[in-house]
């Protein structure tokens, strides 16, 4: 049985994918395995996500599906707390694939593929970004058509709405760029915060003598 403790500085891949848009909107990063559901903020951060909405991971091991996110006080909404399971156990459960959804309005559906897991480098710091192509829709657009009727719009310079949409946006929209610079800074936070956790960490253990 795998432990817990060989889940420290052990990465995985994963593979992003913007479900139902073409050509594809998708990301790759590397994260510990140490890593909550919770940290959905990876995701967040490179696809430039503002974190405004709810969320969810769908997850099927073994023919049973479950639901992790924000748990519903009400108990309307049945959901497992992502914030108490970490990615390592489901690894060593077999999990390779899963779903996540964001923002409940929109519907915000991505698969999130693992396509490795491997030592992690010393010299880099984790979540790390790796690559990715398009941009990702903006917050609050109106899903999959109001991305699609956006998308037209900015490509068109007489479309009518284009100059409205302009305004709601801020400024053009690029969907061949994904804004690297952005991600990067995002994924660089969230970097440092781990940092300093665990070093935090280290420094509340007591020292062996």
């Amino acid at each position: 049985m795998i432990s817990a403790a060989s889940h420290v500085d052990r990465i995985a891949s994963i593979k992003i994918v913007l479900d139902h848009v073409e050509p594809a909107i998708w990301r790759r990063v590397e994260v510990p395995l140490t890593t909550s559901l919770r940290g959905h903020e990876v995701i967040q951060a490179v696809m430039l996500f503002e974190n405004y909405h709810l969320f969810d991971f769908t997850i099927e091991i073994d023919g049973q599906s479950r639901r992790y996110g924000i748990p519903d006080p009400d108990g309307w909404i049945k959901l497992s707390d992502a914030k108490n399971t970490k990615l390592g156990p489901l690894t060593d459960r077999g999990l390779k694939r899963f779903a996540y959804t964001y923002d409940f309005g929109d519907n915000w559906e991505h698969t999130l593929t693992i396509e490795a897991i491997g030592d992690a480098d010393p010299g880099l710091e984790y979540p790390r970004f790796v690559d990715g192509a398009r941009r990702a829709p903006p917050e609050d657009v109106g899903g999959i058509p109001g991305f699609e009727e956006f998308v037209e719009a900015m490509a068109k310079p007489r479309h009518p709405e284009r100059k409205r949409l302009i305004e709601w946006y801020g400024r053009v929209f690029d969907p061949e760029d994904i804004d690297l610079p952005t991600i990067k800074t995002n994924i660089a936070k969230l970097a440092r915060r781990r940092a300093i956790g665990k070093a935090a960490f280290a420094k509340s253990r007591p020292s062996e003598r």
